[in-house]
């Protein structure tokens, strides 16, 4: 009877556990994308004032939206490793 309870206990948590790494993953990669938009528009915004700068802005921004989805995809893949 205790090991049943404590299987049934275990069973319904994993629900939990799931929908809390849906939530995580999810909310990794709406954080990314505002991010990266964030990151687009300011350099446009750079750009506008400063076109003769226009190929160091977009290189750092092109390097700085690499990093923020490489850390995106890492925070997707942690929170859905976290349900195995």
């Amino acid at each position: 009877m205790i090991t049943l309870s404590i299987l049934l206990q275990a069973a319904a948590t994993m629900g939990v556990a799931k929908m809390g790494a849906a939530l995580g993953a999810g909310l990794a990669a709406i954080g990314a994308g505002l991010g990266i938009g964030k990151i687009g528009g300011s350099a446009l915004e750079s750009i506008a004032r400063q076109p003769e700068a226009s190929g160091d802005i977009r290189t750092n921004m092109i390097v700085a939206a690499a990093l923020i989805e490489g850390a995106a995809f890492f925070a997707i893949i942690i929170c859905l490793l976290i349900v195995l």
